[in-house]
């Protein structure tokens, strides 16, 4: 399924083949090389511009959205978000771990602070840095704009990363999450 334009990233986003920060950019071409079949750039956020709420991720995963081009899609974070969007209206059809799957947003729109994915699925503080000027491009082209989610990123309504490890270890279960998530759609119907 395509992407509407409202979709997708502002102008100013990262291109196809962005070398701001040399070692993504290697992890990125070492990636291309041994899966060519792969997305394999920056990934661009998912949801409408004109969304009241954000989502802010850290960085893409190598089998997840380094993979599928979709944030949180094609991994494990992936169902615990997606569900919960869709729980809370947040979002309609159903998550399929696919860009395809038809699952759109509603009201928010999700991105990542590093839009490359990095090895070992960390990002360095200067990677980070280098990045934000994409985050404060997506945070300015959002006129509607009236929460950030961040999952572990920003120091705003916060949430632990959605992984696989944090919900195995409890450090965040369903239940946590969706208080968050829940306390977030009461405070943009305000």
């Amino acid at each position: 399924m395509p992407l509407d334009t409202d979709t997708l990233s502002p102008p100013d986003a990262p291109t196809a083949n962005c070398d701001l920060c040399p070692r993504l950019a290697a992890y990125r071409a070492a990636n291309r090389a041994e899966n060519p079949d792969w997305f394999n750039a920056p990934v661009p956020s998912f949801g409408r511009l004109d969304a009241p709420l954000l989502i802010v991720g850290m960085a893409p995963g190598v089998r997840g959205a380094n993979r599928t081009g979709r944030p949180f899609t094609g991994d494990y974070a992936g169902i615990l978000l997606y569900e919960t969007l869709l729980k809370f209206g947040l979002a309609t059809g159903g998550y399929g771990a696919d860009p395809a799957d038809g699952l759109m947003l509603v009201n928010c729109r999700i991105a990542n602070a590093v839009r490359c994915v990095p090895p070992a699925n960390l990002p360095e503080p200067k990677e980070v840095a280098t990045c934000n000027r994409f985050l404060g491009a997506e945070l300015t082209a959002m006129p509607n704009l009236r929460a950030v989610l961040s999952l572990g990123v920003l120091k705003l309504t916060n949430s632990y990363h959605v992984s696989r490890y944090n919900t195995s270890t409890k450090r965040l279960t369903t239940t946590m999450f969706e208080d968050v998530v829940r306390e977030l759609v009461a405070t943009l119907r305000e």
